[in-house]
């Protein structure tokens, strides 16, 4: 054995829908992956990634809802890791920071940018949407689990991605209703209509969707 991960392994991720404004008029941050990434090239995307062990370790200013903790609680990752993921990868590709002002008593590398700001990361704004599990034979996999969360809900300039790493390009706000005409993953569009109906007025269910296409059978059922 070399010791060399497994690209292919199923990971645990999150990603964050970012909504600016309300109803009809709605918007989404979304950016588009590079045409040489190994996962997703060239699709316009949510900001998200792959949950670090170190997540697990942060402290969050405000935890996740209950009846969303309680669904991510089914899962075999503690819901805060899952929620401290989405806000870091939200931080690390776009540059806005989801958190109220507070202290650390030693800020982990990946939350530097929270230390310096005096903001600790805030869970509360989050609610639990969708997961989804990438099928076999491709090139990447991720149990990934989607939130919804208001662009009020951020600490400083909307408009201002300077502070973003490379990941993804053509960071924009996107009209809901003009998103699915970009080139999405499949997944992504699914997790659109669920997030537009909901923030266009329709009751959203009392469970959570769940694609599960971890083995060659995909099934499709919900989180209660």
């Amino acid at each position: 054995m070399t010791g060399t991960a497994d690209k292919s392994a199923i990971r645990d991720a999150a990603s964050i829908l970012l909504v600016r404004g309300e109803g009809a008029g709605a918007r989404v941050l979304m950016g588009q992956r590079g045409a040489a990434a190994a996962f997703m090239p060239d699709k316009f995307v949510f900001p998200g990634g792959a949950v670090d062990a170190a997540d697990a370790d942060v402290t969050l200013a405000h935890p996740i809802p209950e009846q969303c903790a309680a669904r991510l609680a089914q899962h075999h990752v503690a819901p805060s890791a899952l929620a401290a993921a989405a806000i870091r990868e939200l931080a690390e590709e776009t540059g806005l920071l989801l958190g109220v002002p507070g202290d650390w008593a030693s800020a982990p590398p990946h939350w530097t940018a929270f230390a310096r700001r005096g903001l600790v990361p805030d869970a509360s704004a989050l609610r639990y949407i969708f997961r989804a599990i990438t099928p076999p034979g491709r090139p990447r996999r991720f149990d990934a689990r989607f939130f919804l969360a208001k662009a009020e809900c951020v600490t400083g300039d909307l408009d201002d991605f300077s502070q973003a790493c490379d990941e993804l390009g053509h960071l924009q706000w996107v009209p809901l209703n003009e998103a699915r005409r970009l080139n999405l993953p499949f997944i992504t569009e699914v997790v659109l209509a669920e997030a537009q109906a909901y923030l266009e007025g329709e009751e959203m269910a009392e469970s959570v969707p769940f694609f599960d296409n971890s083995t060659e059978i995909s099934r499709f059922r919900r989180i209660a």
